[in-house]
Formats: C-alpha cells, structure tokens, sequence
C-alpha cells in the first residue's frame, strides 16, 4: 500500500502538498512487476503515467522485426510523459529488469494534480519535449467527458449506471456528495438524494434518473434496427455473438447484433485475460470488446445495446424486441452466455450494488483503493480480477469452498496469486453472514475444516461462484438439457428432438435455422477463445443453411 513518504521520495512529487500526495496515494495503483513482465507495450493509446518507486524498467522497441534497448527507468524517474501530455501512443515497451514497483496515474487524477500543482505541468511537458526531439504544438489538453455522473457511491442505481458507461466505452467523470472536487466538476445546484443518478451530457442536458436506453440514445449509439429484415439476428453482444458478427458482415450477410446491456458480456467484466491466443500481454476484457465491437461495425454489423428479446417465433424466426418492434430474419443466432449464479446469504440483496456484486468490472477496482476486498470464487474470472484489485486494495482475499485452487483454476494464475503479496486465499471456507446499514462494512467467514467463524473489515464482496443459463424465454420447440443449457447437433438427435429431412449442422439447434454458441451452448468447454471460434464456424453454417432453403 503507498504511503506519502514513498510517494514524496519521486523527484516530480517531492514538492506537492498534503493534499496532492493524499490524492495520489487514494487514487494511483501500486503494481509490483517481475522482472521481463510489461508495464505497458508499444502502441498501446493509455494515457497513463508511471513513476518507478524501486527496481529498474527497460525502455524498448521493435525495429523490423528487431528489439532495441532505447534506455531506462529507475527509482525516482518517471514514463508515460508522451502519452499523458499529447495524447500519442507509447512509442516503446516498458519491461522489468528485476522485479520493479511503479506508481500508475491515470489521466484525469494526472490533470487534477497538475491544475493544482502547475509546475507538475510544466515538468511533465518539458520531459516530454526534451524526449521527442522537434515535438511541435505540445498539447496537454484532456477531452472533456461525454456525461458527467452525480451519486452516492452507495447508490445502486448509480452503480449500474456507472457500469452501462464503462462498459459501452462512454468517458465520464463520476461526481459524488463528498467529492473533493465536487465545486469543480459540478455546476450549479446539487441534485437531490433522490433524483441520483444524475447525469450532464457534454451539450449541457441534465437527465434525472434517466433510463439507460436514453442515455444510449442521446449518446449516439444505436438502439434501433435500421433494415426490414436481415440475413441473420444475433441475440447477445459477448465474445461469440461479436465473433459471429465479425465474421457474418464481413461475408456479406445483413447482420444484426442485440445487446441488452453492452457488447463484451461476461467477458468484458474481466479484468485481464491472459491465455488468449495472440495477446502475450494479456487483455482486459473490455479492451477485447472494444476491438471486436469496432472491427463489427467497420464491416458492416449493427450493434443494438439496452434492447432485450421478449421471444422468437419457432416457424417465421421473427425476433420480437421489447417496444413491440418486431424484426424479420432468415437465421438467428443464439450467444446470450450466461448468469452469474446467485448466492442465498442473509442479507446479499438488501446490500447489492452497495459493497457486494456479482461479477467485477475493472471500473470497480478505484472505489476500494487502499482498502480490504474479499472474492467469493476459485475459477479463473476469480483469480484475474484478485490480479486486478491487488494493485488498488490493501488486501485481497479469495474465499474457497474447496480444498484447493488446482482443480478449478490454470496453472499460470495460480502461480501469479501467489507473488503478490498482498493476496491470501483462505481454503474451505465460505461467507456466513454481512453486515452494513447503507453499504457493506464488514462480513463472517467460517472456517468448514475447523468450525470456527471470524468477523473481518470489508469494502467490498466480489461473488463468482459459477454460472447458469437463461433460456427459459427460448421457445419449448427449442431443445435444452437439464441445465437448461442449448442442445445443438448430435445432440438434438439424440434428444428425440430432431424431426427434419437433413441432419443438423455442428451448432444448429431442433429448429433449423437458429443456431446457438458460446456459453449458451450445452458444451463443457467455457472459454473466451472457444466461444470466439463456435461464433465464427455459426457463420459458416447460416450459410449452408441459407444455400440448402434456396434450393428447395
């Protein structure tokens, strides 16, 4: 956990005042590195800035193909000034030497700091300038926010909204009671306790409690169809539906995507990725989502966000939307995933959204920082969001029923839990009872192997204990196995529910012509590379599909 003293000891720092070294220590991430593991890469667009608080970083870049060591960062220097002051990429990779710790500043804490301590500015331009020889035009200038957020952080609905512009890739600053820039940021006078969310769009429109369909609406994204009919309709925005839609535009289908809350799905909750092929690095799920949401819409897919599916006709494949907007189609295509399964604790719904929550956007990890977080959960969604959080909370700890993370989660995560220092994983366990009158303070935890049961400080409860399909909205003519998970191919067959005079394609359910992949799909394997592989090979099969109804 950083302290002012550590904070003080960087040369840029040494001369800011209380109150700017408290905001850097509330608000900066403290991330221990080992040595060859990245900091940040060549070409990535983060306007961050970092400062070495020990050990040694190696500035490097590729050169047709060639590495080169352009130079180094040690205790008490800083990087990323390029980045934060112009806006521009980083030019080079930044790699450990030896096992390093940095300070990460985003942006807006950077600009905070600055407007408070101008000679922060003035540095931070000058190294800039001095590193890129000739640099003209230097413009520091952080782009204002689309929407400016007025809530409690305690406030549930504040909550999700600041989830839906996260997650739709929406920039806006989050403004609550106690803020200490509340003068700042907030014109004007305050919202009532129970107006929140409150939201200033960039063209100065104030919405109360505004539905996320008109937030989306007057942010430009799109919400509603804009064809008669389409050659395919995917329900659901995750890695497969977006795989699907990649590859269904791009082969020249009419294609539309339906989203009810944003592109990415579970997935995109995911703090860090890092068996996926073609990112070495690792990636975060909403950068994942990102890519893909823009490489669909660059070839040609509509993306629908905060429209949910009330039910699709079995016979015609029509798609009813909610809103009584009907849309016609010639395919569907099935990759909704799935649902966080719910924990039955005394307690959980009346504190949801107010310390405890299913699931964790990296959006989540700023309000805990400094403090003590407890994770529910031994897969992997568990073990890369403790990854995150570690570099924001004083303590992590995951809770685990089992005897042990071996069976449940991959090897290199496990291994990466067990460098950091400030993670603890507490083995047969689980959470007996929580406390909190407006949020969540504190939590048991009993001990199944000894009977013992312990009250601990909590911030935060992050529960990922499995997942279950919806499909019960599907139509009964839709088979599903006794987990209500989609059966498709084979499966159908052996069901008795495939009665049709051609046998069905890999990823075609009992009704020709919806099909179903992803986590939705009655499958063992769950993950993001298989749901993005049965995505892609649906496309493959709409078309056999379409090619066989031509013909007959």
């Amino acid at each position: 956990m950083l302290t002012i003293d550590e904070i003080r000891a960087i040369p840029l720092f040494s001369a800011l005042a209380a109150a700017e070294l408290e905001l850097i220590r509330k608000t900066a991430a403290d991330i221990h590195i080992g040595t060859g593991e990245y900091a940040v890469h060549e070409g990535s667009t983060e306007r961050v800035l970092f400062a070495v608080l020990s050990g040694r970083m190696e500035v490097v870049r590729s050169f047709e193909g060639v590495e080169r060591t352009l130079g180094w960062r040690t205790a008490g220097q800083i990087f990323g000034e390029i980045p934060i002051a112009i806006g521009s990429p980083f030019y080079g990779s930044y790699r450990a030497a030896e096992p390093s710790r940095l300070i990460s500043i985003e942006a807006r804490q950077y600009f905070a700091i600055a407007a408070a301590a101008p000679e922060v500015f003035t540095k931070v331009s000058a190294l800039a300038r001095e590193r890129i020889a000739g640099m003209q035009g230097i413009s520091a200038e952080l782009p204002k926010p689309l929407v400016t957020m007025f809530g409690d952080r305690w406030d549930p609905a504040c909550a999700d909204m600041r989830r839906f512009l996260s997650r739709n890739q929406i920039s806006f600053d989050w403004v609550t009671p106690d803020s200490p820039s509340l003068a700042t940021l907030w014109r004007g006078p305050l919202p009532k306790e129970g107006d929140c969310p409150v939201l200033r769009l960039v063209d100065g429109q104030t919405l109360v409690r505004p539905r996320e369909r008109d937030v989306a609406q007057l942010l430009g994204l799109q919400t509603s169809a804009r064809l008669a009919d389409y050659d395919t309709v995917i329900i659901g925005g995750g890695p497969a539906g977006l795989a699907a839609a990649v590859y269904g535009a791009s082969e020249g289908l009419r294609t539309l995507c339906i989203e009810r809350e944003a592109p990415g799905g579970q997935a995109g909750t995911s703090s860090r990725i890092e068996n996926y092929l073609g990112f070495p690095s690792g990636v975060s799920g909403d950068e994942l989502a990102s890519r893909a949401l823009q490489q669909a819409r660059r070839l040609g897919a509509e993306i629908l966000v905060t429209r949910s599916v009330e039910r699709i006709d079995p016979r015609t494949l029509e798609v009813f939307l909610d809103g009584d907007e009907v849309i016609r189609t010639r395919t569907v295509i099935l990759a909704t995933g799935v649902r966080w399964r719910r924990l039955g604790v005394e307690g959980f719904d009346r504190l949801l959204g107010k310390g405890i929550y299913y699931g964790a956007a990296r959006s989540e990890a700023g309000a805990v920082n400094g403090l003590d977080v407890f994770l529910i959960g031994a897969g992997n969604s568990v073990g890369q969001a403790a990854m995150h959080f570690a570099n924001y909370a004083r303590n992590v700890t995951l809770i685990v029923r089992g005897d042990s993370l071996e069976t449940s989660m991959s090897h290199y995560l496990i291994e990466q839990l067990r460098g950091k220092s400030n993670i603890a994983v507490q083995l047969r366990s689980e959470v007996q009872a929580v406390y909190g009158d407006s949020h969540l303070t504190a939590i048991d935890i009993r001990d199944n192997a000894t009977g013992t049961v312990a009250r601990h400080d909590c911030a935060g409860l992050f529960v990922f204990i499995g997942a279950d399909a919806e499909t019960d909205w599907l139509p009964a003519e839709i088979a599903r196995d006794a987990h209500r998970y989609v059966l498709t191919g084979d499966d159908t067959v052996k069901a008795g529910r495939w009665s049709h005079n051609r046998d069905p394609y890999l990823l075609e359910t009992s009704v020709p012509g919806i099909f179903a992949c992803g986590d939705v799909r009655a499958s063992k394997v769950k993950r993001v590379a298989a749901a993005v592989g049965e995505g892609s090979m649906t496309i493959a099969f709409v078309h056999q599909h379409l090619r066989h109804t031509a013909s007959s």
